[in-house]
């Protein structure tokens, strides 16, 4: 059966590792109801840290070149990528109807993908 990605984009940048208000704590509890709901089909996910937590990999030159890192990303853009939510549904259409259930579909944005599967048989 296929499988989706729901990435979850939100606006701000919110830390969600830090339940510090009682809006939080509702909207934890929302997606604790959406987890219990979807368990038949989810096959993982995870809220993400804060976009300023994140460190940016580029190979310099190509395979073999220099690592370099830096802090970020710096994007300029008032939603950002949140959490993600992995799927498995019959069809895209059902994938979206789940995707819709999630509470940041709600206040932001949920984009389906489709995921490749390189598994066996599958090159």
């Amino acid at each position: 059966m296929p499988q989706y990605a729901a990435l979850i984009y939100e606006a701000g940048d919110p830390d969600w590792s830090v339940l510090d208000t009682a809006e939080k704590q509702a909207t934890m509890a929302d997606y604790g109801a959406f987890g219990a709901t979807a368990a038949a089909v989810m096959r993982g996910g995870a809220a993400l840290y804060p976009t300023t937590t994140g460190t940016v990999v580029q190979v310099v030159g190509g395979k073999g070149g220099e690592t370099v890192t830096s802090d970020g990303p710096f994007a300029e853009t008032k939603e950002v990528l949140t959490g993600f939510y992995q799927f498995e549904c019959a069809d895209l259409d059902e994938a979206v109807a789940w995707a819709a259930q999630i509470p940041a579909a709600w206040t932001g944005k949920v984009e389906v993908r489709p995921i490749i599967d390189f598994g066996a048989g599958n090159s």
